[in-house]
C-alpha cells in the first residue's frame, strides 16, 4: 500500500495506520501539513476526503470546446495533443546550448523558458488553454486547460541528473481527464485517463500502486527535509515529482512525502495525481481544499 505523507506543518493529534501498524505524530514540529495517499487495497490513513476519479460511464465529454479546435470529444485526442507538445518540447530543448539561469532569476532556468514556448504553442494551436508553472495563465475560459510543467526537476536537468521530466494534465469540468509525463532523459513515458487506467508506455498491463502494507519496510520518495524519521524502511530524494509520483503509481516507491515549505502548485503535482489515481492509489490535501484548483498563485498539499 503506497503511501505520501505531507510532512509541513505542526500536527496534533493526528494518528496514522498502515496496515496493521500505527504511528502518533502528536506534537511533532514540522514546518507544513499532513499528506497522504494509499491504496484503495488496504489499510487506511485518518485524513481530509479524498478526490476520486469518477467512472469512464461518468465521465461528461470535453464540454465547451473553443471554435477550431483541432481536437475531438476522446481521450485519446487529448493524450495526442499532450504528446505533440512533450515531442516539441524535447526538439526545443535539443537546441538549447545555454542551460544556465535566466538573467536576474534566482530559480528560472533558460531551458525552462524554452521548453514552456514550446509545449504552450502546440497546446494553444489544439485549443486547449493553458496554465503553466512558467508563464501562468492562457485562456483558462476554454473548456479544456492544460495544466503544464514543461521542465519538472530542471534543476536536475541543468546538472546531468537523468530524472526530470515534462508533466502535462488536461482538465475538465470534472477535474483531471487526461494526463502525459514524459522522463526526457529516459524517454520512459507514463499516461493515464480517468476511468481508463495508468499506464507506463511499452508495458501490455495497467499500472498498480504498491501493495506494501507495513511502513517500516516501505520505500518513501522525499522532497524537502522533514524533521524527524516517521519509521519508513528507506528514503530517497530524487527531486522531480512528477516522477515520483508516478514512480508510486507504477510500485517503484512505496509512497512519497512533500516535506517543502511552500508546498505545491498544480503543475507540479497534476499528472503524476492521475497516474496514481489510476493506478488505485488515494490522494488527498492535507487541508482538506480541492486539488485540481487552477490558480498560478495557490498552493496544495496532495
Amino acid at each position: 500500500m503506497p503511501l505520501l505523507v505531507d510532512v509541513e506543518a505542526v500536527l496534533d493529534g493526528v494518528v496514522l495506520e498502515v496496515g496493521d501498524e500505527s504511528g502518533d505524530v502528536d506534537g511533532c514540529q514540522l514546518s507544513g501539513r499532513l499528506r497522504s495517499t494509499t491504496s484503495d487495497r488496504a489499510g487506511c490513513v485518518h485524513g481530509p476526503p479524498a478526490y476520486r476519479p469518477p467512472s469512464a460511464e461518468a465521465a461528461s465529454p470535453s464540454g465547451g470546446r473553443p471554435p477550431g479546435s483541432v481536437l475531438g470529444v476522446h481521450d485519446r485526442d487529448l493524450l495526442a495533443a499532450c504528446r505533440r507538445a512533450v515531442a516539441a518540447v524535447e526538439a526545443r530543448l535539443a537546441e538549447v546550448t545555454d542551460r544556465g539561469l535566466v538573467p536576474g532569476s534566482a530559480s528560472q532556468h533558460v531551458s525552462d523558458l524554452a521548453a514552456d514556448a514550446a509545449a504552450v504553442e502546440v497546446l494553444d494551436v489544439a485549443g486547449l488553454g493553458v496554465l503553466s508553472e512558467e508563464s501562468g495563465a492562457h485562456h483558462l475560459d476554454r473548456g479544456l486547460v492544460a495544466v503544464l510543467d514543461p521542465l519538472d526537476g530542471s534543476t536536475n536537468a541543468h546538472r546531468g541528473v537523468p530524472w526530470y521530466a515534462t508533466s502535462i494534465c488536461v482538465f475538465d469540468e470534472r477535474g483531471p481527464r487526461a494526463a502525459v509525463v514524459r522522463n526526457l532523459a529516459s524517454g520512459v513515458t507514463w499516461t493515464a485517463t480517468r476511468g481508463g487506467g495508468a499506464w507506463r508506455e511499452g508495458r501490455p498491463e495497467p499500472l498498480r500502486a504498491s501493495g506494501c502494507a507495513e511502513l517500516g519496510r516501505s520505500l518513501v520518495g522525499l522532497s524537502g527535509y522533514p524533521s524527524r524519521h516517521y519509521g519508513w524502511g528507506q528514503f530517497r530524494a530524487l527531486g522531480a515529482a512528477a516522477l515520483d509520483l508516478c514512480a508510486v503509481a507504477e510500485g517503484a516507491l512505496d509512497g512519497y512525502a512533500d516535506a517543502t515549505a511552500g508546498e505545491h502548485g498544480v503543475w507540479d503535482y497534476a499528472g503524476g495525481w492521475l497516474v496514481c489515481l489510476e493506478a488505485g492509489a488515494v490522494v488527498v490535501d492535507a487541508a482538506g481544499r480541492d486539488l485540481g484548483v487552477l490558480d498560478h498563485t495557490a498552493r496544495r498539499a496532495p
